[in-house]
């Protein structure tokens, strides 16, 4: 008899023939006296369909299985319990086992922070070919219009700029690193996330859009708040500048 693990963290047996998990029931049907252990689906399938024979020692299943002991309602509720007492452990030990990620930043290859951007480029505008797109294909532009900040001319913001690849990410921060757009000279590096506050709390996220980590990421490239502060992450971020520099 084969077990496995559900989402949930139950280890529960299956059935060797349909490869289902075993209801209640059939947890004390063993319809041999090899002991062989299948459901009551399957046996009945074996019987009426087949050649009615046990799969294990090839003897003839009789009219009644040899063990059969049906699940009281009181075990049943006893069993439901358990199996959610023991779900609601696993999660709280996953929830605990993930609170310090909240505290972490990890760099991202395929996604580019830029700085200085002019007030009059807008996502639909940065998408075009002649401006991020030209360094591959772009998934999203966030263009953080929140926080602008003034650097002596004039307004300026930052966005976020998502690649599917992270060699066009790499291939970005490259070209656009201190160029200069409108006056203002542009710095980009490879950006950071943060990890989704649904899956810090082992919960199916519900957006599909979602930016954030939904696992673990690399720790090699993992930073605390204070270690970015402290710019320990500088040369995860800025890495493609500095191996174009090594080239030249």
């Amino acid at each position: 008899m084969s077990s496995y693990n559900n989402d949930s963290g139950d280890e529960r047996e299956e059935c060797p023939l349909c490869m289902e998990p075993l209801d209640v029931d059939d947890i004390n049907f063993y319809p041999c006296q090899c002991a062989y252990q299948i459901c009551r689906f399957c046996w009945h399938r074996l019987r009426t369909d087949s050649d009615g024979l046990c799969p294990a020692c090839r003897q003839p299943y009789s009219e009644k299985p040899v063990e059969f002991n049906p699940v009281s309602l009181e075990e049943i509720q006893k069993i439901k319990q358990e199996k959610m007492q023991k779900k609601s452990e696993v999660r709280m030990k996953t929830i605990e086992s993930r609170r310090p990620l909240a505290h972490m930043r990890v760099v991202q290859k395929n996604l580019v922070y830029v700085i200085g951007l002019p007030p009059h480029l807008d996502e639909n505008t940065l998408r075009k070919p002649e401006y991020f797109s030209q360094y591959g294909k772009v998934l999203k532009i966030v263009v953080n219009r929140g926080h602008p900040y003034n650097a002596g001319n004039g307004v300026s913001y930052s966005a976020y700029i998502t690649y599917v690849r992270n060699e066009d990410a790499s291939a970005c921060v490259r070209g656009v690193d201190k160029m200069q757009v409108d006056g203002r000279i542009l710095r980009a590096s490879l950006g950071t996330t943060k990890y989704c506050n649904h899956f810090l709390r082992n919960l199916k996220c519900p957006n599909p859009d979602c930016m954030y980590l939904h696992e673990i990421g690399d720790h090699s490239v993992s930073y605390t708040k204070e270690d970015m502060l402290q710019g320990k992450h500088t040369a995860d971020v800025t890495a493609p500048v500095e191996q174009q520099q090594q080239q030249q």
